[in-house]
């Protein structure tokens, strides 16, 4: 399935890339990775190369490339900082990035319906979306206002609520007066509100004292960082509402793409199926075992009536100025699949 998610249509959009390719058409720092011998692929990252997805592009991709290219991966924000990756592409200065769909938004806010509550709802949903038209639309739309290709998807965890005290959580309505630890901006502001819950902004640093002198009620993030920040000394349950998937986009510089033989192409995408289906995999597996392990630790870890927060999430964001630049129709496109 990985196959489709990003290759229809990818390749015949590229157009004559070999003559491209050997008369040196292709301008920017293109041209002299091309005369060099081998094609730089400058890859920028905000996360520690320990990641499954770091590790993904190092251990997997660099290796499936093969010998025409040179992978040089940097993370934990040390080339690029969080934001810059396409500035830094369309400039020359990296080749490759795995951005939020929230940064794609920045020059292409259609982008922003993917970042809302419950439109992409799980990894296998993230996949579908990506592999119908829908996934035709953003690539084409990432291509014309951005000059980059989108060669797949990396999932790394769906945001849970994790709260303190005991009071059962099943619907929207269960969540009112709740203060909700949110990141800080306006969207993730109203993701919270989204929820039925009182959204409070705390620094990620301050969130578990916050947590433990009750400033707030709870918090949301996907179950590996409520681990690595032992959020689970001090609450008592997670609310397994799934209400937000966090994913990067891998991405490429079109006008790098386009100046590839097609063969090189082909690498390049079958190289990136293989490392973004084998990254999701390691999150999964992760998700499943962190359930056990908060039950463990003794907090309940119970599903409230999801189907009722996606429509109370979903209405909230349709009334509101946040759904001004969705794609028309394109949330039941989204929500069919």
């Amino acid at each position: 399935m990985s196959t489709n998610i990003t290759r229809r249509g990818l390749i015949a959009a590229a157009g004559a890339t070999g003559a491209l390719a050997a008369t040196g058409a292709v301008t920017g720092l293109a041209t002299p990775a091309f005369a060099a011998g081998k094609i730089d692929l400058i890859f920028a990252d905000v996360n520690p190369p320990q990641v499954p997805r770091s590790r993904a592009m190092t251990e997997i991709f660099a290796k499936e490339i093969g010998p025409d290219f040179d992978f040089k991966p940097y993370f934990s924000a040390t080339l690029m900082k969080q934001g810059t990756e396409l500035v830094g592409i369309e400039r020359g200065n990296i080749q490759m990035a795995g951005p939020p769909p929230s940064d794609l938004a920045q020059q292409a806010p259609e982008f922003d319906i993917l970042g809302a509550a419950y439109v992409i709802r799980n990894a296998a949903h993230l996949k579908k979306v990506f592999a119908s038209e829908v996934g035709d639309y953003f690539r084409k739309l990432a291509r014309e206002k951005m000059g980059v290709v989108i060669l797949g998807t990396f999932y790394y965890g769906t945001r849970q609520v994790n709260l303190r005290g005991d009071k059962k959580i099943e619907t929207p309505a269960d969540m009112h007066g709740i203060k909700l630890r949110m990141p800080g901006g306006e969207s993730w502001q109203f993701l919270g509100r989204a929820l039925g819950a009182n959204p409070v902004p705390i620094p990620y640093s301050e969130l578990y004292t916050a947590l433990q002198s009750g400033v707030v009620d709870g918090q949301d993030n996907p179950l590996p960082n409520d681990k690595a920040m032992k959020f689970y000394e001090v609450t008592n349950q997670i609310v397994m509402t799934s209400h937000n998937v966090g994913f990067g986009m891998l991405i490429i510089s079109a006008k790098l793409f386009d100046g590839l033989t097609s063969k090189q192409q082909e690498l390049i995408q079958t190289a990136a199926d293989k490392a973004t289906s084998w990254s999701d995999q390691q999150y999964l597996d992760q998700e499943k075992e962190l359930v056990t392990f908060f039950e463990k630790q003794g907090l309940k870890v119970y599903t409230p009536d999801v189907k009722a927060f996606q429509a109370h999430a979903q209405k909230a964001y349709l009334d509101s100025s946040m759904s001004k630049n969705w794609p028309k129709g394109m949330l039941e496109k989204i929500n069919a699949l």
